[in-house]
């Protein structure tokens, strides 16, 4: 198995306006540009690029998106990894990725 490198930060859930829209954490931007710069050949198509990641202890197999409009990726998270967790809109959460 290859190694993976990890990734830790905070940031503040957001919710797509979008009807149905879906909630997200952007990634910083430092993050972003290191992850663009030396794990891009990792992405498939639409600038998703697989991924672990564990918030409040609850870990899952997910992936990041980049968004060319934000100039960061984003991590999805999903309404039952919000339940198991605790989450809502506009908490501040800390986030472990791994890639």
């Amino acid at each position: 198995m290859q190694a993976r490198i990890k990734y830790e930060f905070s940031g503040k859930i957001w919710k797509h306006n979008a009807s149905g829209g879906w909630f997200f954490v952007s990634l910083p931007k430092d993050i972003s540009k290191e992850i663009r710069e030396h794990l891009k050949w990792q992405e498939e198509g639409w600038g998703r690029m697989k991924a672990t990641a564990n918030v409040n202890g609850i870990e899952w197999e997910t992936a990041i998106w980049f968004d060319k409009k934000l100039d960061t990726y984003l991590l999805p998270i999903k309404a039952d990894i919000r339940r198991k967790a605790n989450l809502n809109l506009d908490d501040k959460i800390s986030v472990i990725i791994s890639i």
